[in-house]
């Protein structure tokens, strides 16, 4: 008859041969999940700013020359703790501090992406239909496109004006804006489209977003609703219709960062693909002081 392993004899090999699969917080103390707290409410103010990758390039450039970065001037000689950095186009960044080794023995690199899913705008995307006035997208990135019907959306971006003047535009991110959508049928309506699979029960042709059902007041004329959403941003923005070739905008969901769970120990916010690395990079560099090695955020 075999003998059985004593308990202590198993535990002891658990603990020698196997990995622990303790949860992380039960590994730091409590003046750390403190600190990681305090860490999530700056994030949560960062992904509430920098929604898209203007925004994120915009707020990373303030904080980085508020931190001392300059402009990187190329040809310049840099010496140990300068710090600098590349704003590209305002879509992309690189920040570096100068370590004491220059480049000489390499250096150190944290990269990440600061664009994330979204609908943007086809380049003549306004149009009318039923008397409500929409825009046609296309979508950008890995998205399921049931996920992006009936949820508040919120409209950023650039248009470049005859002129070459530069225009931001910003919709339905503060309080009392107007918000977008993507309509979808009622559950009673949508039998068809209740026996497709999730993959095929929106298509992506059907993601145009409303954006206005109220006509200019006129007799016998074509596009009137049409005619009131552009009067409208030509009053805020200046904007005419032939202004969308040259323009960068995008729709994301307008939903505000927030804690999740009754313990508030997760971060539900759009974007955290991959922001939740993109902050962590930034902030790390904007901290640096001498380091040895040249750092390089990306």
């Amino acid at each position: 008859m075999v003998k059985k392993a004593e308990k202590s004899d198993v535990e002891k090999l658990t603990k020698e041969l196997l990995v622990s699969r303790r949860n992380g917080c039960q590994q730091v103390s409590d003046a750390v999940l403190k600190t990681a707290d305090n860490y999530g409410e700056g994030y949560k103010k960062f992904m509430n700013t920098a929604k898209t990758e203007r925004e994120t390039v915009a707020y990373a450039v303030v904080k980085a020359e508020k931190a001392g970065f300059v402009p990187f001037e190329a040809g310049k000689k840099y010496k140990a703790g300068d710090k600098v950095y590349v704003n590209n186009r305002g879509k992309s960044m690189i920040l570096a501090v100068i370590g004491e080794e220059g480049c000489r023995n390499g250096v150190r690199i944290a990269a990440s992406h600061i664009d994330s899913p979204r609908l943007d705008l086809k380049p003549h995307p306004l149009y009318e239909k039923d008397d409500l006035a929409l825009f046609k997208t296309h979508y950008y990135g890995g998205i399921k496109k049931y996920q992006w019907t009936t949820v508040p959306l919120s409209m950023h971006g650039c248009v470049v004006l005859k002129n070459g003047k530069s225009v931001t535009v910003n919709i339905g991110e503060k309080e009392g804006d107007p918000q977008f959508c993507v309509t979808d049928l009622l559950v009673h309506l949508a039998d068809d489209q209740m026996k497709k699979s999730l993959a095929k029960g929106v298509s992506g042709e059907n993601l145009n977003i409303l954006i206005g059902s109220r006509p200019v007041r006129a007799d016998e004329c074509e596009n009137l609703v049409k005619l009131n959403v552009m009067k409208i941003l030509h009053n805020i923005y200046g904007i005419t219709e032939e202004d969308f070739l040259s323009a960068d905008i995008e729709f994301v969901p307008a939903a505000k960062a927030v804690d999740i769970g009754f313990d508030r120990s997760m971060i539900g916010a759009y974007g955290n693909d991959d922001k939740v690395c993109a902050y962590p990079a930034l902030t790390a560099v904007l901290d640096a002081k001498n380091p040895k090695q040249t750092i390089i955020t990306v």
